[in-house]
């Protein structure tokens, strides 16, 4: 769908969520092949399956249907006598085509904060050399202790965490380190003490059908591999499901959220697929199926709520998506470098993208929102900042699944997974020509600590 006719369903959702009549539009839906019968099953399923949750899955799925899903959708609406909601849509969409700027939401300007009276050649003095001020013009203000003035502000290394000498009194002092302090404090880190720890479910898609048009993710056997036996080596009950469809994705995920979870501590998902970005409401992206139908990860991290899977309520769910967040590539910034490997690695790695993109996301409307359960005990951690590609190299696997299953080699004895997910961020910026960053949802309450004895 090209940007201006989703932006358009964004401007009427609220609308189209309020008076949409979803029972009549199925036969037309599939009719027009708009969507297959597992998605009208899924659409069906959203939510608490009231007409309002429906329609607005309906609405946010229409977003992925190709460039004639809008104009096959005012055809759905006409065939079914909805004619003011298509009349609606189809006149906005002729004004829109002679003027794509009267559908955006907003009309942002640019901003620039500073002193009044400066004049542009002033502020791009001002922005080179920022900390010496001038006659009319404000110096910079540094929050912080007097001890962290600009001079003195380096960018941190990440460096294996020394434990400090803990006064233990007459006994003089011992070498404790403070993970290991919180470890035994329930109050401060997750008891991970079941065995196993819980269930580990890797998804892992490999060869997609030609219908797709979604290549073969060459290496992703590797990172399935590395996962199984870490999460193996971690305490958990590893389970391997290999090239599903999304409809069976989704059942293996239920699966999973079905089974009584009440004498385990933790519960892991990881997806190896191919993905792209989507429309969302609390977590971003999507991973696809082999069939090139896409998973939202918010439906995935949802199938775990407290409503799907109760037996985990208080519990960490943690849920590790090596795909595609989107189709930029980002080269980076220069830097002097600080690693050899900076340096163009020798094999050519391929990405997860997939020619979706996501265009610029309007204030979501309260209807949206209102009945969205607030997360918690969730950490999702994601191989790329949304919107970017994620590299995968043919002979060695991706980049992330390669670096995750290093530094947990090395440091999950003694840190815990927030600490260890930063060390992968910054193992993985520095990789290739070619850059790309993970990075995470957190809504852990406290820290974790794996089980690794």
């Amino acid at each position: 769908m090209d940007e201006a006719d989703r932006l358009l369903l964004r401007r009427y959702r609220v609308r189209l969520v309020s008076e949409l009549q979803v029972a009549s539009l199925w036969d037309a839906l599939l009719s027009r092949e708009l969507f297959t019968p597992d998605m009208i099953e899924d659409i069906q399923r959203a939510g608490s399956g009231s007409r309002r949750d429906q329609a607005r899955q309906l609405i946010l799925d229409l977003e992925t249907r190709g460039s004639q899903a809008l104009p096959l959708f005012i055809s759905c609406l006409e065939d079914t006598g909805q004619d003011t909601l298509a009349s609606l849509l189809k006149t906005s969409r002729q004004a829109a085509k002679q003027d794509v700027e009267a559908i955006r939401p907003l009309d942002l300007k640019p901003v620039v904060l500073g002193p009044e009276g400066l004049k542009p050649e002033e502020l791009r003095v001002m922005k080179q050399d920022p900390s010496k001020p001038s006659r009319g013009k404000l110096a910079p203000v540094v929050l912080g202790p007097e001890a962290l003035w600009p001079a003195k502000l380096r960018p941190e290394v990440l460096r294996p965490e020394v434990p400090r000498p803990v006064d233990t009194g007459s006994r003089g002092f011992t070498d404790v380190c403070p993970q290991h302090r919180a470890k035994g404090n329930a109050d401060l880190a997750y008891v991970l003490n079941a065995d196993p720890c819980g269930h580990c479910l890797i998804i892992n898609n490999v060869n997609f059908c030609h219908e797709s048009g979604l290549r073969a993710r060459t290496g992703s056997n590797i990172d399935c591999e590395r996962m199984q036996r870490r999460f193996h080596r971690l305490q958990f009950a590893v389970e391997v499901k290999c090239d599903l469809t999304a409809k069976q994705m989704v059942q293996a995920l239920m699966q999973l959220a079905r089974r009584d979870h009440s004498a385990l501590d933790c519960c892991v998902v990881v997806i190896l697929s191919h993905g792209c970005q989507a429309s969302h409401l609390q977590f971003p992206g999507a991973v696809y199926g082999t069939d090139g139908c896409p998973v939202s990860v918010e439906r995935i991290v949802n199938t775990f709520n407290g409503t799907g899977c109760p037996s985990l309520g208080g519990k960490p769910k943690l849920f590790f998506i090596q795909a595609c967040g989107g189709e930029q590539k980002d080269h980076g910034f220069e830097v002097e470098s600080t690693s050899p490997e900076d340096k163009t690695p020798s094999s050519n790695p391929e990405t997860d993208a997939t020619p979706f993109q996501e265009g610029p996301r309007s204030i979501d409307e309260p209807d949206a929102v209102s009945s969205l359960p607030t997360p918690s005990d969730i950490l999702v951690s994601y191989s790329t900042f949304p919107g970017f590609v994620s590299w995968r190299d043919t002979k060695s696997g991706s980049w992330y699944i390669e670096t995750l299953d290093s530094i947990f080699e090395q440091w999950a004895h003694c840190e815990d997974l927030q600490t260890l997910l930063l060390r992968v961020a910054n193992a993985v910026s520095v990789k290739g020509i070619y850059k790309q960053i993970p990075g995470c949802f957190n809504f852990l309450r406290k820290k974790l600590f794996f089980k690794t004895y």
